[in-house]
């Protein structure tokens, strides 16, 4: 591996680890929706002298939806919902044991972070108000209160937590622009993170909300610290991912580290066999062992609608330089070319077509 691309892997894995500091990694997550965590300004942090529920007269965001004076007409939370969350089903989930008292699950921050996402249309009282009012209409004592206080302590995390976020995301910026992320700065990060947790929530609510989140942040940092490990060659450094994931506990997560392994091994799989002209079937059989036979079928037709698409490309470019030359020029044959694209391609398929022209190019080139 050359310095660049060995540049571009390790900024690659930045990118992850650095998402993952930032908010909520859900796309690894089983059973998670696609809804990050969101930021509470700090300067819309309460005042330390209230009690715990109460508010005080905050400023909205620029653009937020005020409704502070009908806050108490709520009654199941979901009344004027704020245009983003229209049309959509509330994500998370509030547990209760057979006496009525919380069972605190990963369900529970997600909902939260449902309705957080609006910060910005709505002001934070507003949506403060929608939540209790979804809460206790959905939930019966002492459930009820429960969740509610969890989830003022979780915004008040969450402004905390945006304060060492900041910090640490500056100085990462900085460590990294010497090529490598600095796993010693997110240590101790991780370490910042985790006390400031044990502030806010006891352990049962902390292994809930964050476990999953966790489990990841491990598996990321395994991972570039394989990739940093200038001692290994590839062939190493794949045997050692693939010997990190055998070793987690079986689940859902170890099944989807699994796969995004398969997906690593398929994309270089697939590379090599079409280089070396390997046929259809022997594609299909390769796929179906790493990725299974439903999604074998599915890359199978990608395949066949690429393969289509690449012999309308020859035949438009064939064309194309035909009209050019007897034009005299590409500006004097400009609506000729626009009436030869249509007939080739839709209007999806158009807007693909300097990229691949490229694409071609720099292969052709690569191939001399």
């Amino acid at each position: 591996m050359d310095k660049k691309q060995k540049n571009l892997t390790l900024t690659l894995f930045i990118l992850i680890i650095g998402g993952l500091l930032a908010g909520l990694i859900w796309w690894l997550k089983p059973d998670s929706a696609a809804m990050p965590a969101p930021s509470i300004n700090m300067t819309n942090a309460p005042d330390p002298s209230l009690p715990l529920g109460a508010s005080e007269t905050i400023a909205p965001t620029e653009g937020a939806t005020t409704s502070l004076g009908n806050v108490s007409a709520f009654s199941t939370g979901l009344e004027n919902m704020p245009k983003s969350l229209r049309d959509t089903d509330v994500d998370g989930e509030i547990i209760i044991d057979e006496n009525k008292q919380l069972v605190v699950t990963e369900g529970l921050r997600r909902l939260f972070d449902y309705f957080l996402s609006a910060l910005g249309e709505e002001d934070e009282a507003t949506i403060i108000a929608r939540v209790e009012a979804y809460i206790r209409h959905h939930t019966p004592e002492p459930a009820a209160s429960s969740a509610v206080e969890i989830f003022h302590q979780y915004i008040d995390y969450l402004k905390a937590l945006e304060g060492i976020e900041n910090n640490y995301g500056n100085l990462q910026m900085q460590a990294t622009r010497a090529g490598e992320l600095d796993l010693n700065l997110v240590a101790q990060r991780r370490q910042d993170v985790n006390q400031l947790r044990r502030q806010y929530f006891n352990t049962q609510t902390i292994d809930a909300f964050f476990g999953a989140d966790d489990t990841y942040e491990d598996y990321s940092m395994a991972m570039v610290r394989i990739e940093q490990d200038d001692s290994l060659n590839a062939e190493q450094k794949q045997a050692s991912r693939e010997d990190y994931i055998s070793r987690l506990p079986d689940g859902p997560i170890k099944q989807n580290y699994e796969q995004q392994a398969n997906l690593g091994k398929l994309m270089q799989r697939t590379q090599e066999m079409k280089a070396a002209g390997a046929s259809a079937e022997e594609l299909f059989a390769m796929r179906r062992e790493l990725v299974g036979e439903p999604a074998a079928r599915r890359l199978a037709q990608v395949d066949a609608e690429e393969a289509d698409f690449d012999a309308r490309f020859t035949q438009y470019q064939a064309q194309k330089q035909a009209l050019i030359h007897k034009m005299g020029g590409e500006a004097n044959a400009r609506e000729q070319i626009a009436s030869l694209e249509s007939h080739y391609f839709n209007e999806l398929e158009r807007k693909r077509l300097t990229g691949y022209a490229a694409l071609k190019e720099s292969l052709a080139s690569n191939s001399q």
